[in-house]
């Protein structure tokens, strides 16, 4: 490895640093982090939590790889367990980061680099330390061979530079991004030593090293994997994992169905189950085990956005390609009557792409917002600045005449008309939409839609798979339409140019699935990355909703603002919950409480009864 050893340079780096000291917390505009350098824990962790036990959960479908950095296989869920990386994110902050491998990190005042200052005592699982020359081997090769997502967040950087054993320098290169700093401070710190004799591009199932507070144990390939605490972690004694990574084992079992999951749950099979279902939610828990509480039911305060979650318009497709097209498959989705049959009312209609933020777009745009759609007036849907806009409202009858009516002239004003009973788009090809699924709760949910497609002619033909043929068809942009969510944080930043720019739409792996390449949304993109102040951000954020939901590139689904979770009543968690996350990582086993199914990890597991759901 070379290190720095210009001395020019190096009186240049210094003399900028003058004005910039080492902290113990990125944020960021640099307001004061809320935890202060000598804090102990944060507030959403017991610090006394008991370690031992065993926290078994649920995956779907299966896994064939250990890599979860490249786009190549399905990799086992947790595996970010068993790496740490230069920073840790407060769970209870709306971006805040404290060092983890990196006890200090200097900004420069300009925003132009930022420097992290490596714990000598940081180590890897053989012993081998955790030097400046493995960040910058990780950087590296998450640029060459890692997923594209990772050449997209880390587009700004323009060098890397190990100055000496314990200090990376990352020099920008320009110095608007303000959440740079912080995307790099969750950069993953990967062992060169032990991938020098391996194709880091190449996804197996051949146990990786790491350095983080679990180790993969046992592998089941496709059907299980548990991880097992390391005991004599590096990291125990910081003040960012006091109350976390209670269990001696975290078991991840695989299934095919998520009835058969759930079944599993009630059996005490596994101890945790994370709620999607609102039918379930209501109807799926009448058993003993709940109602004498050795079965838990709590709704946890989700104070993130939710996002948005849709059916998403695969507009590389030319059927989809004019938006009169797309708006008329909106007005056919019945949210209220499917809320109503199908969900138990548990339901809010989603419209924005922050939802559940101050982020929302709502009403029409004011002066901040003005300022910044002005100027791209005549690139933009007229209705931005003239509509506030909201789903298609029915009476939740299920008879929707007045949206197929209005569905139906905007076909016609594109081309389309109907031969035969049959729809056909503007060459005269009878309408197919094959709909891609790997979700089979969603096929009850697709039926009503597909109905009232076929009022208009129109076939709609759920195509399920499994989760890897799922992946790879993603991958390949081969889809008509499908289920997609675009999560998104309190600071929303870098990872929007995964969302929605034009360098990501042909990018196999990214998360561009509607193929989405607008000049004026891309200017909103970089804006928005841009923004010096927690207000412009808000601003920049609600321009981009705005553009979005007028593009309907998707057909918004719906959000509750609560996690709802199930678990076995020998699980213990804190009493304060973090704001921005479920948090199990802070949960315990509580010693004098057996489990529902008492397991043996101490030799091989099995996991055959669980995950043969097929």
């Amino acid at each position: 490895m070379m290190y720095l050893r210009n001395a020019l340079l190096g009186s240049l780096l210094l003399c900028t640093a003058a004005h910039a000291a080492p902290q113990h917390a990125l944020t960021l505009y640099n307001e004061p982090p809320k935890y202060p350098a000598d804090f102990k824990h944060f507030d959403y962790v017991n610090p006394q939590a008991p370690k031992g036990g065993t926290f078994r959960e649920s995956a779907m479908g299966g896994f064939d790889s250990l890599n979860p950095y490249i786009s190549k296989g399905v990799p086992a869920d947790n595996l970010g367990l068993i790496y740490d990386t230069l920073a840790m994110q407060s769970l209870d902050e709306p971006i805040t980061e404290y060092g983890l491998v990196a006890g200090k990190i200097e900004k420069a005042p300009d925003n132009s680099w930022v420097r992290f200052y490596l714990r000598p005592e940081a180590r890897f699982h053989d012993g081998h330390p955790i030097r400046a020359e493995d960040v910058v081997f990780t950087f590296q090769e998450l640029i060459k061979d890692g997923s594209p997502i990772y050449r997209t967040y880390y587009a700004d950087v323009d060098e890397v530079i190990a100055e000496d054993p314990l200090k990376v320098l990352f020099k920008f290169k320009r110095t608007n991004n303000r959440e740079l700093p912080l995307i790099l401070g969750q950069l993953p710190v990967l062992p060169k030593h032990w991938w020098a004799t391996r194709d880091f591009a190449k996804g197996n199932l051949e146990i990786p090293l790491g350095s983080g507070p679990y180790k993969v144990a046992e592998v089941k390939a496709g059907r299980m994997i548990r991880y097992e605490r390391v005991k004599d972690y590096w990291a125990k004694d910081l003040p960012v994992t006091q109350g976390f990574y209670n269990f001696d084992n975290r078991i991840t079992d695989y299934y095919r169905d998520s009835t058969v999951s759930l079944e599993a749950l009630k059996a005490g099979q596994f101890d945790y189950w994370l709620e999607f279902s609102a039918k379930n939610w209501a109807n799926a828990y009448n058993i003993p085990a709940v109602k004498e509480g050795r079965l838990i039911k709590e709704e946890i305060p989700n104070g993130n956005p939710t996002g948005m979650q849709g059916f998403v318009f695969n507009m590389r497709k030319p059927m989809f390609q004019d938006v009169r097209v797309r708006k008329a498959i909106s007005l056919l989705l019945d949210f209220e009557w499917s809320n109503k049959q199908l969900f138990n009312g548990a339901y809010t209609r989603t419209r924005s792409y922050f939802e559940n933020s101050e982020m929302a777009a709502t009403g029409l745009p004011g002066p901040d917002e003005l300022k910044i759609l002005e100027p791209l007036r005549d690139k933009i849907p007229p209705e931005v600045f003239t509509q506030t806009f909201e789903p298609a409202k029915t009476d939740g009858s299920g008879m929707i005449r007045t949206q197929q009516r209005e569905a139906y002239q905007l076909l016609q004003e594109a081309g389309w008309r109907i031969v035969d009973d049959k729809m056909v788009d503007t060459t005269g090809k009878p309408v197919t939409i094959e709909f891609l699924l790997a979700q089979t709760e969603f096929e009850r949910i697709l039926l009503p839609f597909k109905r009232n497609l076929a009022d208009l002619g129109i076939d709609l033909v759920i195509r399920r798979v499994d989760v890897s043929q799922f992946v790879n068809r993603i991958r390949s942009r081969d889809f008509d339409m499908l289920v997609g969510s675009f999560p998104q944080s309190t600071s929303p930043g870098n990872e929007q140019r995964e969302f929605w720019k034009s360098s990501s739409a042909d990018k196999p792996g990214s998360r561009n699935y509607m193929g989405l390449k607008d000049p004026a949304v891309d200017q909103l993109v970089e804006e928005l990355i841009d923004a010096d102040s927690r207000k412009s951000l808000v601003a920049h954020a609600k321009a981009l909703d705005r553009v979005l939901q007028f593009g309907y590139y998707v057909i918004p689904n719906w959000h509750i603002k609560t996690f709802r979770v199930a678990y076995w009543d020998h699980l213990g968690h804190p009493k304060v919950p973090p704001r921005y996350d479920v948090g199990t990582a802070t949960w315990w086993a509580k010693p004098d409480v057996k489990p529902a199914v008492t397991l043996d990890t101490s030799t091989n597991t099995s996991a055959d009864t669980a995950s043969g759901g097929d």
